[in-house]
């Protein structure tokens, strides 16, 4: 009798703890609450025309590379520490860089954008999701080489992400660049040929992981 309570005992702690780690793993997942700056913070407006985000998605036959613009952008900054951010990412401005005009280019730029008829939830649909956003909810780390974590919105779904990045502040700018990271494009419903959502796609394939590396230009 004791050694059937003794066993009933460790399997109700062995299922509590088994339940404690699952919640800590998709609290770790959720999405963060948007970081906010003191107020003696000075915000930086990111310069549009120079700032871009690079990326680069993969398939068995090869890779293609391009970039994104952001449409604006503020960082919130105090005494050369990031504190809060958000940007808003034009995604009407998809650019494909491995392919010259005439051989491609313009055709995947349609695909990727939705534009095409009949395909326009391919990837983008920048028809319906002429934006996307991402907002900064915590900084770790070294102030000059901090860990930028926040929420991606992409097609209506937030996703948190991280990243790596060096930050320099040249005169009354600021320059951010990140290592390159990836992104699990099918957490925002970006499923075209992904081998995890279809079957039977063989070779014909494209990676769900797309390389992103940010350089953020901003000033005063």
């Amino acid at each position: 009798m004791k050694k059937t309570n003794i066993l009933i005992a460790f399997a109700v702690v062995t299922g509590l703890a088994f339940t404690s780690c699952n919640e800590t793993k998709e609290k770790n997942e959720e999405v963060g609450v948007a970081a906010e700056a003191e107020e003696s913070a000075v915000a930086y407006n990111a310069d549009t025309a120079k700032s871009v985000i690079n990326w680069s998605g993969n398939k068995p036959t090869g890779t293609h590379t391009g970039t994104i613009s952001l449409a604006n952008g503020e960082i919130m900054v105090n005494d050369r520490n990031i504190e809060a951010g958000t940007f808003t990412i034009d995604m009407k401005s998809i650019v494909v860089t491995d392919l010259e005009a005439g051989d491609g280019k313009e055709n995947l730029e349609a695909h990727l954008m939705g534009t095409v008829e009949g395909k326009e939830g391919d990837f983008f649909n920048v028809t319906e999701y002429p934006t996307a956003t991402f907002e900064i909810t915590s900084i770790e780390g070294d102030q000059y080489k901090p860990t930028v974590k926040g929420n991606l919105t992409i097609k209506g779904k937030t996703n948190p992400v991280s990243f790596n990045a060096t930050v320099s502040y040249p005169g009354d700018t600021m320059f951010l660049k990140s290592e390159k990271f990836k992104i699990d494009r099918t957490k925002w419903d970006v499923n075209y040929g992904s081998k995890s959502v279809f079957d039977n796609l063989g070779d014909k394939f494209i990676s769900d992981d797309m390389e992103l590396q940010i350089e953020l230009h901003a000033s005063k």
